[in-house]
Order: structure tokens, then sequence, then C-alpha cells
């Protein structure tokens, strides 16, 4: 396929190294050094300070969207009303509201439009799911998720920080990649409830998310994401009645990936324990582009789509909604 690229900052760097064979053909920023650079990443010859060039371009089949949070979805519109195929990173709007007209042009149109929910596609993830899908942690129970950074100075005057840019703090940020991962494990949730209060930050939005979310069945998730983590951390950890699997890490700052699988045993006790390791490079990005473009090719149901970013959004605003009480 070919690919525009509208955003040209860290997110649209990665896109652009994980297009695999598929050809970038037109990028777009308002700065053009970091369309450049992108550019050069994908030996793209056609760079734009206008992000409707790039989402119109003739030769375009999908558009990867990876701006600030406030142009995710007019931009991911604009490309689907021309007909292509559309990428639009995580939390996908700034509230499930902005969101939901475009998740109705989506089910309409017979193209695709998938959300960066990268995070599933980390090998822990993945080995996590087939463990749980073939039936050997049994009945699904709970899981508890914690995901932070230290942040870093100044970062309470960046874009995140601005809730007209980003829509909120820490709980749309992190908070939703926690919330997306637990609803993959645990199905829909009916229950929600939470708090998102600022404990350091310097900033009118959130620094720390809480999160109690019910499944009907009663599963729960507890969640916490934290930009006052002062230590990078990963940790996710899903119970079954036959067992339990934890992920720590997604490599990086943030440790060595790694899935310990402790299975329960008919005489209880002591589980019996078997751990993987993933080090080296972070392919997530490619795994999900790769997903996405078989999707596309074969029709297949996508991992992580609008419908995925409008349920976590869903949640996002309740929590939100609950602490202006």
């Amino acid at each position: 396929m070919n690919v525009s690229i509208i955003g040209c900052g860290l997110i649209g760097e990665k896109r652009a190294k994980a297009l695999g064979a598929h050809r970038l053909v037109a990028v777009a920023d308002t700065n053009l050094k970091r369309a450049e650079k992108v550019a050069q990443i994908g030996k793209c010859a056609v760079i734009y300070d206008d992000w409707k060039k790039a989402a119109a371009h003739p030769d375009a089949d999908l558009v990867i969207v990876s701006t600030t949070n406030e142009w995710l979805t007019p931009i991911g519109l604009y490309a689907l009303e021309r007909g292509k195929h559309v990428l639009i990173e995580k939390p996908g709007a700034r509230s499930a509201e902005e969101i939901k007209p475009f998740l109705d042009a989506a089910r309409k149109s017979g193209k695709k439009v998938k959300v960066g929910f990268n995070l599933r596609y980390h090998p822990a993830m993945l080995k996590a799911r087939e463990i749980m899908d073939s039936g050997a942690l049994g009945e699904m129970m709970f899981v508890r998720g914690r995901y932070g950074h230290g942040g870093r100075i100044g970062y309470d005057k960046e874009w995140r920080a601005e809730k007209a840019v980003s829509g909120g703090g820490e709980l749309i940020d992190q908070g939703v990649h926690l919330i997306d991962l637990a609803r993959w494990y645990l199905g829909d949730f009916t229950g929600v409830d939470g708090w998102a209060p600022t404990y350091f930050w310097d900033m009118k939005v959130d620094d720390n998310g809480f999160m109690a979310l019910r499944t009907d069945k009663g599963r729960m998730a507890w969640l916490h994401a934290s930009c006052s983590e002062w230590k990078n951390l990963f940790c996710l950890e899903i119970y079954g009645r036959n067992g339990k699997l934890q992920i720590d890490g997604l490599g990086g700052s943030y440790g060595a990936e790694r899935l310990t699988y402790y299975k329960m045993l008919p005489e209880m006790g002591p589980p019996e324990t078997t751990s993987w390791e993933y080090p080296g490079e972070d392919k997530s990005w490619h795994r999900e582009f790769a997903a996405f473009a078989d999707a596309i090719e074969t029709g297949k149901p996508l991992c992580g789509d609008l419908n995925d970013a409008w349920q976590a959004l869903s949640i996002v605003g309740k929590i939100y909604a609950g602490n202006r009480k």
C-alpha cells in the first residue's frame, strides 16, 4: 500500500520505520524539519505543511495520523471521507463524544480504521492472550494494572497539560492503554468508578488516574496510571481461577519485558512457574501495522479499532464527570 503520515514527531517516526514493504508517498507537519526527517526514513519526496494535501494525496491508500489529540479525529475523518484507510494514534480523540461521528462514518464507509493501541502487540501481551484463550487460566476473575512515568522538567508546560489540546491528563494518556488492555482480557465494563487527581504537577489536568472497573459478570479491573511514578513502571496481572499471568516491563526505561505464568496445582500450595523474557528492540509498532495491512487485504477483524477507542474514552469521560461532582 501507499501511505501518508500526518504528524512527524516521535510517533510519526516510529510509524515510518514500521511500514515494512509498504511505500511512504507523503508526509505533513507544521514543522518542515520534522517532516523532512520522516520523509528521509521512508525515502519520500513529497513533503507538505498542509495536512489536507497529505490526507487527500491521490496515490495514498492509507493515512496515518500521529498528531496531538485535538487533531486525531478531524484529520482521520477527513481522510476517511476521501476514501482512505486510516490509522490514528490513541486515544483517538479528546472525548467519546468527539470520536462518535468518526465511528459512525467508519461503520458505513467500507474502509478500515485502526487506533494505535500498540501495547496489544507487545510479545508478552500476545503470549498472555494466547494462554488465556487456550482456557488454561479457567474462568477469568480480575486484573490489576499499573503504568507510569515520572515526567521531566517542564512536563507541566507541554501539550499534554493543556486540556483543550489533550482532552485531559494522565488518565487519557497512559490510562487508556490500561483500560484497553483490561477490556481485551476481561470484556466490556459496565460499572465505572475512579478518581483523577493532580498531586504533583502544576497543571490543570490530572497527573494520576485511579480506576475501578467491573464487567456485567463481576470481573474487576483495578488500574492506576501515573506521571508521578518516579521510576518508569509497567505491571499487569491477569487472574483466572486456575492461574495468574504477570507482565512486567515494556523494554527500554520500563525494564525488560517479561511474562510469568503461575499455574495453580490441584493440591494448591506454590504454583508451577514459567517465565518468558523478550529482550531487544520494541517491534510492537511493526506487528501492529503488519496486522492492520493484513486486515485490509483479507477483511479480518481489526485488533484495536474505533469502537475500542470509544469504549475507553467513555470510561475516561465517566471518571472525569464524577470528579466534577
